[in-house]
């Protein structure tokens, strides 16, 4: 791959870069927006390193923000957003988690301790010169992911690592060198170390970016890091269809396998989604990834369902987004996923909608006020008899009228 003379740069990081070469300072573009730029994916988040030490940027910039100071990242607030200002530096000691670092290390030195040579490519963003010390330019033209300088080292450095090779191998479609996936496999174990969070993230970002899922899957199964953080996608992974397949294979698996073969933008992007779609026990992966409560609550409303009315007829329709709730267009998503096809339900779901057909007692044409007005005391009974209204209403939409629930609500008190 032949560098570009130079890259366009936003005026905000040429700012910073000004003010820090000014003072006397490094300063190179570096990170995954060079390394995407190169790819042809234009991308303005644009990270700087330099050779200021934190205090120093603090001192020359009037806004910023100590996003990460203890690892040497100071975010600079310009006049459109913040953009991550981070010191040259070596790691002085590191768990496998988090580093201790040093600075007054050049570039070069800092590039040395990056994770992959495809992230290890930087810009000078005024004189357009380019550094590529371990062949980063010639990995993007390979299609390679190759890790800097020694793989089991650097995947040591940080665990997390692994799991990023695997989500840039599924994002760009590249193949892994051969070096650094047996390291990947050696290393995996140390995975366990890491924080849920900051698997959850990788895992997430992966389902977000992957060119194709079953990429990501069969990396995520064969390095082993199913192994140790989601068990449950391996326990899930559809076998590969049979040559006959419309005879020998179940429909489902079928329509499964060419799911995870369509290409990004073919499918929601939705983790949690994804997750109910591609394991066996989407919430116990997901309490064990540490996600929010929002999030595993919907996961559970897919696992509980039911996954479909019991007939396409708007009564029916209407009672199973009723007892769904919520849940009822993630329950058709996933249907659609697991089928390849629309639900036969949708449109009468729609329907449904564009009428506004009562589904919950806040759609009631009364509320617990009024039948507290009418004389029944406060309490558990009031709650019942709005859950038995709203019954009748989902059988009967035009019972929705406050003189006939209101006297509904009499004979039922």
């Amino acid at each position: 791959m032949t560098f570009p003379t130079r890259l366009d740069i936003p005026e905000d990081v040429l700012e910073i870069a000004r003010v820090l070469e000014g003072a006397g300072y490094e300063a190179w573009c570096v990170g995954g927006a060079v390394r995407d730029t190169l790819l042809g994916e234009p991308n303005t988040d644009y990270d700087v390193a330099t050779s200021a030490t934190p205090e120093v940027v603090k001192q020359l910039f009037r806004s910023t923000v100590p996003v990460g100071e203890r690892f040497g990242t100071v975010a600079v607030r310009t006049r459109r957003r913040l953009h991550e200002v981070t010191t040259f530096r070596r790691d002085v000691t590191t768990d496998g988690r988090h580093a201790e670092v040093a600075y007054g290390v050049s570039l070069d030195e800092d590039l040395a301790r990056r994770d992959f040579t495809i992230n290890a490519i930087a810009h000078h963003p005024l004189r357009h010169e380019w550094r590529d010390p371990f062949g980063g330019a010639r990995d993007l033209a390979a299609k390679l992911i190759r890790a800097v300088g020694e793989p089991a080292l650097r995947f040591r450095e940080d665990y997390l690592r692994i799991l990023r090779g695997l989500r840039f191998a599924a994002r760009f479609g590249f193949e892994i060198d051969p070096a650094t996936w047996t390291a990947m496999r050696e290393c995996v174990g140390g995975l366990a170390q890491l924080s849920a969070e900051r698997v959850q993230q990788e895992w997430f970002k992966g389902l977000r970016s992957a060119r194709r899922l079953d990429r990501l899957i069969e990396l995520w199964i064969t390095s082993g890091a199913a192994a140790v953080w989601l068990p449950e996608l391996a326990a899930a992974a559809p076998p590969a269809p049979h040559p006959d397949a419309t005879s020998r294979t179940p429909a489902r698996t079928v329509a499964l396998s060419k799911l995870l073969s369509l290409t990004a933008g073919e499918i929601p992007r939705d983790p949690v989604l994804l997750t109910s779609l591609l394991t066996i026990d989407p919430v116990a992966a997901l309490i064990r990834l540490k996600a929010s409560n929002a999030e595993i609550a919907r996961a559970a409303a897919l696992v509980t369902g039911p996954a479909e009315p019991e007939s396409l007829s708007p009564l029916g329709v209407r009672r199973w987004m009723a007892a769904v709730g919520e849940a009822a267009d993630d329950l058709a998503q996933l249907w659609r996923l697991r089928h390849g096809a629309q639900p036969l339900w949708e449109p009468v779901m729609r329907g449904i909608r564009e009428r506004g057909e009562p589904l919950t007692r806040r759609q009631l044409a009364v509320t617990g006020q009024d039948l507290r007005e009418i004389g029944i005391p406060p309490g558990p009974r009031i709650g019942a008899i709005l859950e038995r209204l709203l019954a009748r209403v989902v059988d009967d939409p035009s019972l929705n009228t406050r003189e006939t629930l209101l006297a509904e609500a009499r004979s039922l008190a």
